[in-house]
């Protein structure tokens, strides 16, 4: 996935506007809870056949960089 696409989409007529990956209706904040229950991405993906691998890493290396350049 290129990076200088968006890694996150909101849109009202999409899952009532929360954060989602591109293309799907899955919410970011789905990835966040299975991460923080200590499942792996690849379980999500399983779950969440509509989200690709690329925009999950891609998720995760924009909300590093965020936090980086946050602490900066």
């Amino acid at each position: 996935m290129r990076m200088d696409k968006r890694v996150v989409s909101s849109d009202p007529d999409v899952m009532g506007g929360a954060p989602v990956f591109p293309g799907t209706r899955v919410p970011v904040q789905t990835l966040l809870d299975y991460l923080e229950a200590g499942d792996s991405i690849d379980d999500f993906l399983e779950g969440f056949p509509t989200v690709v691998k690329a925009q999950v890493i891609a998720f995760l290396e924009r909300g590093a960089t965020l936090a980086v350049n946050d602490a900066a």
